[in-house]
C-alpha cells in the first residue's frame, strides 16, 4: 500500500513538472546554418557598412561561399543576408574580423564596442586589417582556396603566437585599448600574396580605435620582445653571421623625477649561431646583433612618440607613480619626454655545427 501511495506521488510531481520543461523545440539543425569563419567590413563612399561573410563548405559537394551586403549597421546587415539565405547565419564560430585601411584610418571603435557587447561574436576573436580593397581581397582569397578551405584563417591558426614577426590582436584587447590611458595596440595587416597565399605586411598602430600609422616585421617582433612573447626560433641576419634566438628575457626599472618619467629596459638574449660569413668573434657577433636590435628598438619607441601612441604600453610601468589625471595626459605629456634608454645583452649559447669560432 505504501509503495502504491509513494507511486502515485512520483507520478503526480511528474505530470506537474512536465509542462515547465522547455525541451529542445527550438534547436536548428547544423544544416540549416551557415557558420562564417571570417567576417571582411569597409566603409562605402556613401559612409555605409559594407559587410563580406566567408563560408567555408561544409560537405564535399558545396563550395566556398562568400556573401556580401551594405547597410547603416553591422547587426542590419547580418539579419539582411541571414534573411535572404536559405540557412540561418549563426556568428558563434566567427574567428577573423578584417577590416581595410580605409575604414582603420577612419576609426573602429563603434564596431569594437557593439563586436565587445554581443553574445554571438568571442571577444577572442582576431582583429586583422587588409592593406587592400575588401572585394579585391576577397575575390582572391576564394580563387585560391578549394572547395572546403579557408586560406586567411589557416594563415592566422599556423602563424599567429608562433611566429615572433607577426602579433595576434584579439576584439578584447581592441575594447581595452579604446578606453585605456595607458595601453595602445598593433593589428597585423595583411594582402593576398603573389607567390604566397597571404603576404605579412607588418602592423598598423591602433590608438583610440583609429589606425595612426604602421610598423614593419622587425619592429613587431621587437613589440612582441618587449610584451615579454617569445621570440624563440626567429633568425637575425647581419653581415658577419646568421643566429637564431634561443630564449628572450626582459628586465625593466622606472622611476619619476620632477614629474618627468625614466625608463631603463634591457632585453636579455640566448642565441645560437647558424652561419658565419669570414672569421669573425664572438664578441663581433654579439656586438653587431645588440646594436641591430637597438637601433631597431629606438626606431620604433621614436614612431610611438610621434604618433603619441603607447604601444609599448610603457604607461603601463608608471600607474603607480602618477595620478589618475596624469595618467590621463600620458600620452600627449608625459610619453613625448620619457627618457628611455633600451639595452640588449645576447649569450651565444652554442656555436652550432660551426667549427671556427
Amino acid at each position: 500500500m505504501r509503495y502504491r501511495l509513494c507511486m502515485i506521488r512520483s507520478i503526480v510531481v511528474i505530470l506537474i513538472l512536465a509542462p515547465l520543461l522547455s525541451g529542445c523545440w527550438n534547436i536548428k539543425d547544423i544544416n540549416h546554418r551557415s557558420l562564417p569563419v571570417i567576417m571582411g567590413i569597409s566603409l562605402t563612399e556613401h559612409n555605409q557598412y559594407k559587410v563580406f561573410l566567408d563560408i567555408p563548405a561544409i560537405s564535399e559537394s558545396s563550395s566556398l561561399t562568400v556573401v556580401s551586403d551594405t547597410g547603416d549597421t553591422i547587426n542590419e546587415i547580418i539579419d539582411r543576408i541571414s534573411m535572404n539565405m536559405e540557412t540561418q547565419v549563426d556568428l558563434l564560430h566567427l574567428k577573423i574580423v578584417v577590416v581595410d585601411k580605409r575604414f582603420a584610418e577612419s576609426g573602429m571603435g563603434d564596431i569594437v564596442s557593439g563586436f565587445n557587447r554581443s553574445s554571438n561574436i568571442s571577444s577572442k576573436t582576431l582583429f586583422v586589417i587588409s592593406d587592400e580593397n575588401l572585394e579585391d581581397f576577397f575575390n582572391k582569397m576564394k580563387e585560391k582556396s578549394k572547395n572546403s578551405g579557408n586560406i586567411l584563417y589557416d594563415f592566422f591558426e599556423k602563424n599567429a603566437g608562433w611566429n615572433p614577426q607577426m602579433i595576434d590582436t584579439r576584439i578584447w584587447e581592441m575594447f581595452r585599448s579604446v578606453h585605456s590611458y595607458t595601453h595602445d595596440v598593433i593589428v597585423p595587416i595583411i594582402r593576398a600574396g603573389r607567390s604566397t597565399s597571404i603576404e605579412n605586411m607588418g602592423s598598423a598602430i591602433i590608438k583610440n580605435g583609429k589606425m595612426k600609422g604602421r610598423i614593419t616585421p622587425e619592429e613587431t617582433l621587437m613589440a612582441n620582445a618587449f610584451h615579454g612573447e617569445s621570440v624563440h626560433g626567429k633568425v637575425e641576419v647581419m653581415r658577419s653571421a646568421t643566429v637564431q634566438i634561443i630564449s628572450n628575457r626582459l628586465t625593466h626599472k622606472s622611476w619619476t623625477e620632477n614629474s618627468m618619467p625614466f625608463l631603463r629596459s634591457t632585453l636579455h638574449l640566448k642565441v645560437t649561431i647558424l652561419d658565419t660569413r669570414g672569421s669573425p668573434t664572438e664578441e663581433e657577433i654579439t656586438k653587431n646583433l645588440e646594436e641591430l636590435l637597438s637601433h631597431r628598438m629606438e626606431h620604433l619607441f621614436r614612431k610611438t612618440q610621434d604618433e603619441q601612441a603607447d604601444i609599448l604600453a610603457l604607461g603601463q610601468f608608471f600607474r603607480t607613480r602618477l595620478t589618475r589625471d596624469q595618467l590621463e595626459e600620458w600620452r600627449k605629456e608625459y610619453l613625448p619626454k620619457l627618457d628611455f634608454k633600451f639595452k640588449v645583452k645576447a649569450v651565444i649559447e652554442n656555436k652550432g655545427n660551426l667549427k671556427n669560432l
